[in-house]
């Protein structure tokens, strides 16, 4: 059963909402325009509508326009109070210079102030009013302002952390200002007493989807005496504030909402919820040692807890809850996808690893009892996955299994960690500095020896953080990693090779990113398996040699070197993998770079690649990380190429002569919460997916490879992966096990099959 804890996101509707839109839709469809018995029917339902939100908000005066959600309403609200200045402008009177937002506000406010700010050709300055640690804005900064301001827009209750904003602070510190003043009370509403009567408010925008009825309703709240320029214009309706003929089913919807909320038989009290949200928050602690919440109860909303955990990725806390059927969120749905840390956290001044980790869980009011208890378990079964996983502190001292090879990436950024079993030792190359606790309790549950902390080059910007992780496992580090000296890329001084019982590690200088960039070639007997290239070579792109620490005319001879030490087929582990190709080879690079192949059969000169290369990397803009961009890339060859099997495609290969082989790529902490059983007869996790690809490389070219995930991503850059090692049938379970959940798996006794 999935467990939805994303309420501040959208809320499902609630069973009296359906149950009023459908009988809108049904029996009193009539336009409520018309003035038969079906529209006034209708029109009657409306006013009810009205009439109910009045007494929900406390606005028994004012406007009270339906919209079709908060952003149209922001956008009205917006469009009406400059409008107004420009009006004054017109006029000749001077204007107040700037416009203020808050600088946790949801990103339709100060995208709709920059754009009609710019339309109406206003120009004035946009400025974020600063927020404190606690998330509540500067009522002191803000009250110095605002004489300045000629509108002002805060939000009663933030989306992503639930903090408050202190209205009656605020409004105190707008007195006397010439601002008009919106307040943003989507997530206020149902949950706080908006008064509106009472508060010198002039704009307040709803949305009914954060509170059970459907996507596509919302009301606006005016001021009696503020400004009004509808945004949309046509027949009149609404009283000629917003044009078009009025949702009815939506309303309908809402304002059966609205009237269970004021009967208090379907809503939890502010007390119930409070103990709801101090059950979560005790799950929480018990399920991740040191979890640190990043708003205040005290001003927070009971509905909403945002949370980071030390060492563990807002990422793998999301595949981990969805793993267990928990929906929550990183933060603002709206930004969820992005890449960039919560602008929220950092506007509060939190540390950055919390910005960047942080995960929402908010709840509703019309959830039940026994779903927060469920929630509270599995919250609690996440945390003993992770511990029987190895990612956070156990107390199961039993060494767990070590693969050959495993891969972490930060941003783009690659670490590797290899490691030998029979001697219980590894080696860390490239290590990042947001992994050191990591990495540390990695081994420390393998039990696994630190031999050595390997970089591949010298950073221009930052220092490496190997002293911090020999320092984190410091109870971890093999004799002879205690007795050498090493060299500024952790190299022991005093030999040739780094043994780790069949494995074994050579270096091979090859000066160009940097004067001392290296690589490290990883040899099991006297076979060559891979070699660690660094920013030398990159998927898709060569390292950029523009740094004062680079060596540019040394870059397309150690390029030779590489070349004639590895061979054109050998596996290349680069430094930085920001498209998820995982691996390369020299082959592979020559067909996608010119530059790259004209180097290395000898139509380029060192100084001529050099000068080439140069070129290429002027102006390099950062990466969608908004890091350094280590390399300038170019366009993948298989960027196009589609690797989705559908539901039917699916259907024919487990029928086909050659059996499939199915590889479920989620990390082993996933699979602890939701195995699929007899559907994936291989686990292979994406961290150690290097460890697989030569052997399915190697299958008949006709042998397919199906890979899944929960959302097909993952799948899809193994797929694209293999691929690329050569093997053609690569396959991505098409949307991946969030849009398999409903479909029933069975195993007949004539092989695997799905039930479509």
């Amino acid at each position: 059963m999935e467990i939805y804890l994303d309420a501040n996101a959208t809320t499902p509707v609630l069973p009296q909402a359906r149950a009023a839109a459908l009988s809108v839709m049904a029996e009193a469809f009539g336009n409520p325009s018309s003035i038969h018995g079906s529209g006034l029917r209708a029109r009657a339902v409306l006013d009810e509508a009205r009439a109910t939100a009045r007494r929900v908000l406390g606005a028994s005066t004012g406007r009270l326009l339906f919209t079709s959600g908060a952003t149209e309403g922001i956008q009205t609200a917006v469009l009406s109070a400059l409008t107004a200045l420009r009006r004054r402008r017109d006029t000749g009177e001077s204007l107040p210079p700037q416009l203020l937002y808050g600088a946790t506000e949801h990103k339709a406010v100060p995208e709709a102030l920059k754009h009609w700010n710019a339309l109406l050709g206003l120009h004035l300055k946009v400025v974020a009013i600063p927020v404190g640690l606690d998330g509540r804005h500067d009522l002191a900064w803000l009250r110095e302002q605002a004489p300045q301001a000629g509108l002002v827009c805060t939000m009663a209750a933030n989306n992503e952390t639930g903090v408050i904003s202190d209205l009656d602070g605020i409004a105190e510190a707008l007195q006397g200002s010439p601002a008009l003043w919106l307040v943003d009370g989507v997530q206020a509403l149902g949950k706080l007493a908006l008064d509106l009567d009472r508060r010198p408010i002039d704009y307040a925008p709803f949305s009914g989807h954060k509170l059970y009825a459907p996507k596509g309703i919302g009301m606006l709240y005016v001021r009696d005496g503020a400004p009004f320029t509808p945004l949309i214009a046509g027949g009149g309706q609404e009283g000629a504030l917003r044009s078009g003929t009025e949702n009815m089913a939506g309303i309908a919807a809402l304002g059966a909402v609205l009237k269970a909320l004021e009967s208090g038989e379907v809503f939890a009290s502010a007390q119930r919820l409070a103990e709801r949200r101090e059950r979560l928050a005790a799950a929480l602690r018990d399920a991740f040692p040191g979890v640190v919440f990043n708003a205040p109860f005290a001003l927070s909303l009971p509905t909403t807890l945002n949370v980071s955990v030390p060492g563990l990725s807002a990422k793998l806390l999301l595949d981990l809850f969805d793993a267990a059927g928990l929906r929550v969120s990183g933060g603002s749905a709206c930004g969820a996808s992005r890449a960039q840390p919560s602008y929220v956290l950092e506007a509060m001044g939190l540390p950055a690893w919390r910005t960047a980790a942080a995960v929402r869980l908010s709840f509703g009011g019309a959830d039940a009892d026994t779903t927060l208890d469920e929630a509270c378990r599995r919250l609690r079964a996440c945390g003993e996955s992770l511990r029987a996983s190895c990612q956070i502190p156990s107390a199961d001292e039993a060494p767990r299994h070590a693969e050959r090879l495993t891969r972490f990436v930060v941003d783009g950024a690659c670490c590797y960690v290899v490691a030998d079993e029979a001697s219980r030792r590894a080696v860390v190359i490239d290590p990042l500095p947001e992994l050191t606790e990591r990495l540390a309790q990695w081994m420390r549950c393998r039990g696994i020896a630190l031999a050595a902390v390997l970089d591949t080059h010298s950073h221009g910007d930052h220092a490496s953080s190997a002293p911090a992780l020999r320092a984190a496992a410091k109870d971890l580090l093999a004799p002879e990693a205690q007795g050498h000296r090493v060299d500024a890329l952790g190299w022991p001084l005093d030999q040739d090779r780094l043994a780790l019982g069949a494995l074994r590690l050579s270096r091979l200088a090859t000066p160009g990113h940097t004067e001392d960039a290296t690589a490290y070639l990883l040899h099991e007997g006297e076979t060559l398996r891979a070699a660690f290239v660094g920013d030398t070579v990159m998927p898709g792109a060569l390292g950029r040699s523009d740094f004062t620490v680079s060596a540019p005319l040394a870059f397309g001879p150690s390029l030779k070197t590489l070349a004639e030490r590895v061979g054109a087929d050998v596996t290349l582990l680069p430094g930085h993998d920001y498209d998820d190709r995982f691996a390369t080879t020299l082959a592979i690079e020559s067909l996608a770079q010119p530059l790259l192949d004209g180097v290395l059969r000898g139509r380029l000169s060192a100084e001529a690649f050099a000068a080439e290369k140069a070129e290429l990397e002027r102006d390099l803009p950062p990466t969608e990380y908004q890091t350094m961009a280590c390399g300038a890339r170019v366009a993948c060859a298989r960027a196009a190429e589609r690797v989705e099997m559908s539901a039917a495609e699916l259907r024919t290969a487990l029928r086909g002569a050659v059996a499939p082989v199915l590889v479920d790529v989620r990390e082993d902490y996933e699979v602890r919460l939701s195995p699929t059983g007899e559907l994936a007869p291989e686990s292979v996790p994406l961290s150690t997916l290097l460890n697989a690809l030569p052997r399915w490389s190697a299958l008949p070219a006709d042998a397919p490879v199906i890979f899944f995930c929960r959302s097909g991503n993952r799948s899809a850059q193994a797929a694209k992966a293999l691929r690329r090692f050569g093997h053609a049938q690569a396959w991505s379970l098409e949307g991946g096990l969030a849009l398999w959940d409903a479909e029933k798996i069975s195993a007949p006794a004539d092989g695997l099959a799905f039930a479509i």
